[in-house]
Formats: C-alpha cells, sequence, structure tokens
C-alpha cells in the first residue's frame, strides 16, 4: 500500500501494529491487548482523518495510485460479459479511451470510459488517460452503435484531461469533443455517467453528458485542475491548495451546485482499500438510476436530459 502525506499517521500505526503482531507470534509473550489498542487508535485515526478532508486531499485520493481504474470497475461489474470495441474508423484506436459491450445484472451496457496506467509502461501506452480526437470520435461510434441498437450507454470517467499535443489540435480535438456534447444531449438511449476518478475540463465532458450524473466520494470535477489554476492565478503551483478550495471541485460541491446528480460512498480511507464493496457500491448505484430512466420514452429522456443541462448557469437576483 503505498501512503499519501496526509496519511503518515495511518501507515506509522499500522507498522507500529505489525511489529506487535509479529513479536505475539515469535514469542511468549502475550501482546493481545497492546495489538487491540493500537487497531482502536488506528481506526480513530482513520475516522479523524477521512472525515475531514480538504478539497486538495480529495484531489490526491482521486488520483492514488492504488485506486480502481476505469478497466477494473468494468471486469468488476461485468465479468467475462464485457466485449471490448476498437477504433473510431478513421485514424486509429485510441488506448486513453475504452469502449465495448457489456451486462451489469443481466442488462446489456455500452460502456466508455478513459483508462490510466498503472505502471510507467501502461501509463505510455495509454497516454495517462488523456485521449486524442480519435479516441473521442470512437467514443461516439459506439454511442451512436448503441443508439441504434436501444442499449443504455455508461460513461466512465478518469482523464486530466484531453490530450493538449499539436497533432491532437491538428485532428481537432476541439471540435471532437463539441460533438460528443451535441450528439450526446439528443442521444434516444439513457446515458448514465459515473466519475471514478479525475473528471478535468473538457476531456470529461466529451463523454460526461448523463442523463444521471454520478460522482464517487472521493473525485473531483472542474473546469481546470488545481495546479493549472494556481499556475495562472499566482504564477506557481505552490498554491494548489487554495485554488482546489476556491474550484468547488468536490463531489459534495457539485452536488449542492446541481452539477451532478448523486455521490457514490467510499469506504472509509477511499475505494482503493476496500475493492470489493467499492465495486457493489457502483453497481447499485448504476442499477438504480438505469431503472430511473428505462421505462421514460425517447421523447421524455431526450426533453429531461436538454431541460437538464439547459438549467445549468442560470442565475437569479
Amino acid at each position: 500500500m503505498e501512503y499519501l502525506d496526509f496519511e503518515l499517521p495511518i501507515k506509522e500505526l499500522e507498522d507500529q501494529l505489525d511489529k506487535c503482531q509479529i513479536i505475539g507470534q515469535e514469542s511468549d509473550v502475550d501482546v493481545s491487548a497492546t495489538c487491540k489498542q493500537i487497531e482502536q487508535k488506528l481506526e480513530e485515526t482513520k475516522k479523524e482523518i477521512y472525515k475531514n478532508l480538504t478539497a486538495w486531499q480529495r484531489v490526491q485520493l482521486s488520483r492514488h495510485p492504488n485506486r480502481p481504474y476505469t478497466m477494473d470497475h468494468v471486469r468488476a461489474l461485468c465479468g467475462e460479459t464485457f466485449l471490448e470495441l476498437f477504433g473510431d474508423r478513421g485514424v486509429k484506436d485510441d488506448k486513453a479511451m475504452i469502449g465495448g459491450l457489456g451486462k451489469i445484472n443481466g442488462q446489456s451496457f455500452m460502456i466508455v470510459g478513459q483508462q490510466k496506467g498503472y505502471n510507467t509502461k501502461t501509463r505510455q501506452f495509454r497516454n495517462f488517460g488523456m485521449a486524442n480526437p480519435e479516441g473521442y470520435r470512437k467514443a461516439l461510434r459506439l454511442m451512436k452503435m448503441a443508439e441504434k441498437f436501444g442499449i443504455p450507454v455508461l460513461t466512465l470517467i478518469d482523464t486530466p484531461g484531453a490530450y493538449p499535443g499539436l497533432e491532437a489540435e491538428e485532428r481537432g480535438q476541439g471540435e471532437a469533443i463539441a460533438r460528443n456534447i451535441l450528439e450526446m444531449i439528443r442521444l434516444k438511449v439513457p446515458i448514465i455517467s459515473v466519475i471514478v476518478g479525475e473528471g478535468a475540463s473538457g476531456g470529461a465532458l466529451g463523454i460526461g453528458v448523463g442523463d444521471r450524473v454520478l460522482m464517487m466520494e472521493n473525485t473531483w470535477y472542474s473546469v481546470i485542475s488545481p495546479e493549472s489554476c494556481s499556475s495562472i492565478l499566482w504564477k506557481s503551483w505552490e498554491y494548489k491548495e487554495q485554488a482546489a478550495e476556491a474550484l468547488k471541485l468536490t463531489s459534495a460541491d457539485m452536488k449542492k451546485q446541481k452539477l451532478v446528480d448523486d455521490i457514490i460512498p467510499e469506504p472509509l480511507g477511499g475505494a482503493h482499500y476496500d475493492r470489493d464493496t467499492t465495486f457493489k457500491t457502483v453497481e447499485k448505484y448504476v442499477m438504480k438510476a438505469f431503472n430511473e430512466l428505462k421505462d421514460l420514452s425517447t421523447e421524455e429522456l431526450v426533453a429531461q436530459r436538454m431541460d437538464k443541462y439547459s438549467k445549468m448557469g442560470e442565475y437569479k437576483e
């Protein structure tokens, strides 16, 4: 397990507990009472830390290297039923954007999402979860295929942003994202979007227009990252914590502003502490959202989606 800077008190107590248990195993000394005291202190420390997280600490948790990525969720939700589909039929297959058909609780879904890597080699292969235009065009191709066959769409968002390279701009990055937003707003099947990690800028919005948008508890959703915001406003990354607070990017902030529909709770310590519970909770919320949408007519579905996004940003004196 890797630990973030604010988790170091937890690491110290867990190390103490391990040493105490080893002493008990290797000698005749009864250490059960001491171990119990350390366990109690550990639980209290965890609650104290994780119940009072700052916005920046939640950003750090969303990037935790042990956190489940999109494909981890797909494998847990769909098992062996997931069939990955490739290519945008124009340029190439973008490895940062994955998509395919899978069944959750017997219900077919077209699943689309950004995939990060878990080590240096796979991070390069997945381009750190930053999709090129062909990635967004692949996503749109799959969503239009789902519409053709009446299959609901599930998008899993985890990206630091769309790839900002020269080649991406030459191939129309902005147009690809804008086209996805236009087509998703009028797609004739239910769309459920879940932010499972980072939800940054247009890179997230390119697959984030949903009838139900759900955020996992320790994720963030914003037009810009705290570091980039800090570098623009203060010409330095040193103020990223202040920027994170000012951006109001946490799940609680997003729910309060009515920009997302619900928050998916995570186990104490984050999604990586108890993956099985995390996957079951995500499945429960996804199926709940689907059951709320499945009986709506096409006209009602599209009208409600358009109305939902039209109301965002309204301001009254």
